[in-house]
């Protein structure tokens, strides 16, 4: 049994929320967020299971007078990664454990890296806690789909491709399946990869190729920089090459296009009309909120890890992957699939510190646990996996 605080009440919060109300383990469900009627509304949906505040997480003092008072034994952050440094302090001051599902960026500048949060790792050690990071699908699950081939399949791993494919249909002309703004920020930074120990660059979804996506088939897929491959070159010491594939549809593209070429994804301040606004808030404020986008939301979600390598000597290749359905997602806790993704696994990565199935005292990536428990749990809580060996 045990208290969880969840900061953010946003799409993948919600889910979040729902899910913890669903295993009696979780003895209190408390919710905050900056914009107190989406806590409210969500209070409603689930008849009022959950408490509810309204809180700043970037004020650090009010995020740790928020866990004075629900005395959570784990806190989620679901909140923007600008916000995770700040909670991550709070959680230092009074000594609880720290799960979140997206690495830290600053809030100036389109880069998001672990460093910040690692920089912590002693302070951590020292406080006695524990601090989950990425435990969300990609970053998260990924990076167990990777740990559990290593432990099952692999002596040595020398190539993954993670493929991240949506080919779900919301039926709005342009649309974010997650925060507007962060899954801008995300496609229009340049492209990274690993390989033959060194990172490579490339401009935004300048490299695509199709790729056979496990039911759901052929799409076109973008390379682009994913912060799970930040961790695996560290955590897989025989890799020789990592990438990260995510399709988007023509549509989709030729948006973005326009609306870069008019300058609506800036992330720097312009004045109109002789007040600041940022020009990518402003088009965030424009565009439907992903949790709106559910209902009617059809088809599938299907990513996956296709590792290569040695076992035994001999050659081997294992594609481990989940097939997600906006429609089956929506029946379970009235969220699309994008979002059902994200918050099932933290909700597991929580229950994995309350039932001390992962212990330990710092910050540590997801893949730095035994994989087993959080694998056995996706098949029972809604995100079932599939192996196929090649």
């Amino acid at each position: 049994m045990g208290k969880v605080l969840i900061i953010g009440c946003g799409a993948a919060g919600s889910v979040v929320a729902k899910k913890c109300l669903q295993l009696p383990m979780f003895s209190h469900v408390h919710v905050a967020s900056r914009t107190l009627s989406k806590c409210q509304t969500l209070k409603a949906d689930t008849q009022d299971k959950i408490s509810i505040s309204q809180l700043d997480a970037d004020d650090t003092d009010q995020v740790y007078r928020t866990i004075q008072e629900v005395k959570p034994d784990v806190v989620i952050n679901m909140a923007l990664p600008y916000q995770d440094l700040s909670i991550m302090k709070a959680c230092l001051k009074a000594k609880v454990h720290y799960v979140d599902t997206a690495n830290y960026e600053p809030k100036d500048e389109a880069k998001f890296c672990y460093k910040w949060q690692w920089d912590m790792h002693d302070e951590f050690k020292n406080a006695g806690i524990l601090a989950l990071l990425g435990s969300g699908f990609d970053p998260g699950v990924t990076n167990v789909f990777c740990a559990y081939a290593k432990k099952h399949y692999f002596d040595e791993i020398h190539e993954v491709d993670i493929i991240d494919c949506n080919a779900g249909d919301h039926g709005k002309a342009f649309a974010t399946n997650f925060n507007p703004e962060i899954n801008i920020r995300e496609i229009t930074q340049r492209g990274k990869y690993f390989e033959n120990g060194q990172w490579i660059e490339i401009d935004p979804l300048s490299v695509s190729k199709d790729i056979d996506f496990p039911e759901v088939g052929l799409k076109r897929a973008y390379l682009i920089y994913h912060e799970e491959l930040e961790s695996l070159v560290k955590h897989l010491p025989h890799l020789k090459r990592i990438q990260f594939w995510m399709t988007f549809s023509q549509a989709y593209i030729t948006h973005l296009d326009v609306l870069q070429n008019v300058g609506l994804t800036r992330i720097d301040p312009i004045v109109f009309k002789g007040q600041e606004i940022i020009p990518l808030e402003f088009l965030k404020a424009l565009l439907p909120e992903p949790s709106s986008l559910a209902e009617n939301y059809t088809g599938k979600t299907s990513i996956g890890c296709l590792i290569s390598g040695l076992s035994k000597g001999q050659k081997k290749e294992v594609l481990i992957y989940n097939v997600c359905d906006h429609q089956e997602s929506y029946k379970d806790v009235q969220a699309q699939a994008v979002s059902y993704t994200t918050g099932v696994p933290a909700m597991i990565g929580a229950k994995m510190i309350l039932e001390k199935k992962w212990t330990g005292s710092g910050v540590f990536n997801i893949e730095e646990f035994d994989p087993d428990p959080f694998m056995e749990d996706l098949m029972r809580y809604g995100l079932p996996y599939k192996v196929q060996q090649r």
